[in-house]
């Protein structure tokens, strides 16, 4: 069955499954969600208003993590996103669930204040993620000791989620000179083929950032 992927360039989420699908060339459509008529293909297969989505045939797989595994299944490549082992599956899964709950969904609080454009509210959201985030690098400092990608040697759906979450949170709340372990795996993720090709494709949208993306990266 072909494959087309509902998605954003500048999307985290969707990000994170292109950043899957490039690293084992895993043939696709692109359904950009700007384009006309995407979006209600979209809405009719998964009607929450989130995104990516994938079609494969008559079937539909929403949820990045879910996307990515359900592609490691039926549509293998050279690069394994989840091992086989079973603990180091649960690792690399563990990672994950990090990498969106406590770095992406932190980093986001303060966009959404944003784009609803009260300016205490952004202020107060902002203090908060520069809180949790903190206590993110601290934690990454520590766990990433030693490892080249989040869940030891091997790139993996959990180095999927981190690449776009470090990447955004970066702008948010800048990684500090005390987290050099954690800027230092941001930048080989920056390096990476695949999340660098992401970033490219999604340099035009930049100006959707509402508070204002940095000049760097």
């Amino acid at each position: 069955m072909s494959l087309t992927l509902y998605s954003h360039p500048f999307s985290s989420y969707c990000q994170k499954v292109l950043i899957a699908l490039w690293e084992n060339e895993t043939p696709f459509t692109y359904r950009h969600l700007e384009d006309p008529g995407a979006g209600e293909e979209r809405a009719a297969l998964w009607p929450f208003g989130r995104f990516p989505v994938l079609k494969n045939g008559p079937g539909m797989v929403a949820e990045s993590s879910i996307i990515i595994e359900y592609l490691d299944i039926h549509h293998p490549g050279p690069a394994r996103m989840i091992p086989e082992d079973r603990t180091a599956a649960l690792e690399v899964r563990f990672m994950d669930r990090f990498f969106d709950n406590y770095v992406m969904t932190e980093m986001q609080k303060p966009v959404f204040e944003a784009i609803n454009g009260d300016p205490a509210s952004t202020a107060a959201a902002l203090t908060a993620a520069a809180t949790a985030l903190d206590t993110a690098y601290a934690w990454l400092e520590d766990r990433l000791s030693g490892r080249t990608w989040a869940a030891g040697e091997m790139f993996s759906m959990a180095d999927c989620a981190a690449a776009p979450s470090l990447f955004y949170a970066d702008w948010v709340h800048e990684i500090a000179d005390q987290f050099p372990t954690v800027r230092a795996y941001r930048t080989r993720l920056l390096a990476r083929p695949s999340f660098a090709r992401a970033v490219e494709e999604a340099r035009p949208y930049r100006h959707y950032f509402p508070l204002g993306a940095p000049d760097r990266d």
